[in-house]
């Protein structure tokens, strides 16, 4: 859907001005996810900080919403569908930002380096998985790649489908029966890592999908094929 967007949109100075808002949140929530992660697993200082770098993407939202709202107002063809579409996605770039300072807070109250127990190496995979998604995202953002969007969309719901088999683990008992501290912060961590990789799905379907189907996978048209 946004490769339309893309094309009309870079003649008019305020949706391009939002369209490279958004990019700079989605960077910028990245590189806070990555520094939060590092934190956790190595037991460091953070290089950013970050509540000021969330208090910034803030400001770019605002910005966001009052150039699309400023283009609705006064544009004579204004597009809506694709206006809906940028100010839905700006909000789940944003709540990446809040997740990754649960991430630090985790971190701040587990003293030791975080090894992850038993299911260290599935939790290695979560991360990288979810790191590799954002700089997915952003090509496909960029070049309107429906198929890359795809594959975020398919890489979420691989995560959310391990995420969920470790903790039905621990609940049961089958993990961690020994060692409480790794299991709660194991238990908290996986699902801020399925929230970040939920909010990455759901700007993905932005590419793919109409703004009522944010959030949702495609629906097939009469011919099988998505849409």
């Amino acid at each position: 859907m946004l490769r339309e967007f893309m094309n009309l949109w870079k003649k008019e100075s305020l949706c391009e001005s939002a369209w490279q808002s958004c990019l700079i949140m989605l960077r910028q929530s990245r590189d806070m996810f990555r520094d939060a992660v590092a934190s956790l697993q190595e037991d460091r200082p953070l290089s950013i900080d970050i509540y000021a770098r969330d208090r910034e993407i803030n400001r770019f939202e605002r910005k966001v919403r009052r150039n699309i709202a400023t283009h609705l107002a006064v544009s004579t063809n204004p597009d809506v569908n694709n206006a809906l579409i940028l100010t839905a996605i700006v909000i789940d770039i944003e709540r990446i930002g809040d997740i990754t300072k649960n991430i630090v807070e985790l971190a701040s109250a587990h003293t030791a380096v975080f090894h992850g127990g038993e299911i260290k190496g599935e939790i290695t995979t979560i991360e990288a998985t979810v790191s590799q998604m954002f700089d997915a995202l952003l090509q496909s953002l960029e070049d309107s790649d429906v198929d890359r969007a795809r594959q975020i969309i398919g890489d979420h719901q691989i995560i959310a489908d391990r995420v969920e088999d470790c903790i039905r683990d621990m609940i049961a008992g089958k993990i961690m029966k020994e060692d409480s501290s790794t299991a709660v912060t194991a238990a908290l961590y996986l699902r801020y890592l399925k929230r970040v990789s939920a909010h990455l799905k759901n700007v993905a379907t932005g590419v793919v999908n109409p703004f009522y189907r944010i959030g949702f996978r495609e629906k097939p048209d009469a011919q099988g094929v998505k849409n």
